[in-house]
């Protein structure tokens, strides 16, 4: 299983902060850097009081004291400039993780998912040049290339504000680059774990929005990898693009549940077929980096060498969508994908 982590950075001794760090991902993230890295301070920027004292309970069951010496928790909001110019202090590396996600419940609280989403990431982008941070990573989804859903357009505009960051940073030499990548096995908002919640409550039948709906798949392991990898290749303004599987939905459901029933549910508001990751449109500027690609900016005004001098470009009429994709996940591939287990933890002695 590719785990991206062939540019893996040296992260020893750096001040790190995860905005949305209780998240699925965020977690995932502090416990791989703390398995690999001696960072001199590795900060969770989050609003949820809660969900940071669980997640300071659970590090202390993996990790010793030593390890933990370097761990500190931010209560705050994205929304709120002052507090996070006020946590980004003496920072170097950032991963904006923090936003909402959830399809449905923005397009029914669009101003919600707005303020999160688009001032949010005009916020992070504001305290990191005040701060001057070196590099900053942003994740977004596949849902922010030709978006059918608010949480699209919003994750959209995120992306084109950390883009154009890079024109601002001036002599502060601050450097913005996006993520972007499909669903996530085993986060929360995953359907495979509410396949799972509903096997084990010995439904009849598994829920399926549309027979012939596609998506891309990633383990939160390879989520973190690609990016802890892209803070090495990164040169600014890039979205980073993984080349993974495909899948049906309905061949999701018959590895996870071999021979139980599917009920057509319909799908929901701002759902698509297919998702996609890079358009016709995007592919004019988007190089092949091998177990990636990167769409590069269109507009430059700051040092910047093309990945494109050493590497190929995409083929005209290029796209990359879950439907057309070449590489596609079989049952047991689906099977190992979902077994693919947290990083092993790494005591004071190691």
């Amino acid at each position: 299983m590719h785990r991206f982590a062939d540019n893996t950075p040296d992260l020893d001794g750096k001040v790190i902060l995860v905005t949305g760090g209780t998240g699925s991902f965020g977690k995932r993230f502090i416990e791989t850097v703390l398995s690999r890295f001696r960072p001199r301070k590795l900060i969770v920027f989050s609003r949820d009081e809660l969900k940071q004292h669980e997640m300071q309970i659970d590090l202390a069951e993996k990790f010793d004291a030593q390890t933990l010496s370097a761990m500190r928790f931010f209560l705050g909001d994205v929304r709120d400039r002052e507090r996070l110019t006020l946590a980004f202090r003496g920072v170097d590396i950032v991963v904006h993780a923090a936003a909402l996600k959830q399809v449905p419940a923005a397009e029914y609280n669009p101003s919600e998912c707005i303020h999160t989403n688009i001032m949010g990431a005009e916020n992070v982008v504001w305290a990191c040049l005040a701060n001057r941070v070196k590099q900053v990573v942003a994740l977004s989804t596949d849902k922010a290339c030709n978006p059918a859903n608010l949480y699209g357009a919003t994750k959209l505009a995120s992306d084109k504000t950390f883009v154009a960051a890079n024109n601002l940073s001036g002599d502060i030499g601050a450097r913005f680059s996006v993520v972007r990548y499909g669903n996530v096995v085993g986060s929360r908002g995953s359907v495979a774990p509410l396949f799972q919640r509903l096997l084990a409550k010995g439904v009849s039948e598994l829920p399926i929005t549309d027979p012939r709906m596609t998506r891309f798949w990633i383990t939160l392991n390879q989520g973190v990898d690609f990016v802890l990898s892209s803070f090495s290749l990164m040169r600014g303004g890039e979205i980073f693009v993984p080349k993974i599987p495909s899948m049906k939905m309905t061949d999701l459901a018959e590895a996870m549940a071999p021979g139980v029933p599917t009920k057509v549910i319909g799908i929901r508001p701002g759902e698509k077929l297919h998702e996609m990751m890079i358009s016709v449109d995007d592919a004019r500027t988007t190089v092949d980096l091998g177990d990636r690609y990167a769409i590069e900016p269109a507009f430059v005004e700051y040092p910047r060498e093309s990945y494109a001098k050493t590497m190929p470009m995409a083929p005209e009429g290029f796209s990359y969508a879950s439907d057309t994709n070449t590489e596609w996940l079989s049952g047991p591939g689906l099977l190992e994908l979902l077994n693919d287990p947290a990083p092993p933890r790494r005591r004071a002695t190691d």
